[in-house]
């Protein structure tokens, strides 16, 4: 399995959309297990969005966690730009905000950079947050 879906066989290309799913319902302990087993933490979709990406946009933060302490990059944007520190902030996911922030999530990463989400949404205590970075 590559860090891309491109060219991959179908078994592995259901293989993966069931790692996306377990990232995006945040199946937590089957998610880690997949990615202890080899499944690359970096594994991005047709659209780019990383494992992290769609635990953090869907607010599970056991899941953000768990594959930031097996290296996932909390800065790795999608083919739009974003990161997940920003689908964070768009979703209002305090907590796993700062568990990004935690482990080197930039703020000013992205387009829009989680700083200009925070400003667009009114989130004032956030944008102190990631100016105090």
């Amino acid at each position: 399995m590559t860090d891309s879906t491109d060219e991959l066989d179908p078994e592995t290309l259901k293989l993966a959309a069931k790692v996306f799913d377990l990232a995006r319902h945040g199946d937590t302990d089957t998610l880690a297990a997949y990615v202890d087993a080899g499944v690359p933490v970096n594994l991005t979709n047709d659209r780019g969005d990383s494992l992290v990406m769609l635990a953090a946009y869907h607010g599970h933060l056991d899941a953000v966690t768990s594959l930031l302490a097996r290296g996932a990059d909390p800065n790795r944007p999608n083919d739009r730009g974003q990161t997940p520190l920003s689908g964070a902030v768009f979703k209002g996911e305090d907590e796993v905000v700062r568990v990004l922030l935690a482990h080197g999530a930039d703020p000013s990463a992205g387009s829009p950079s989680a700083i200009e989400a925070a400003g667009v949404f009114g989130r004032q205590d956030l944008v102190q947050l990631f100016q105090g970075q």
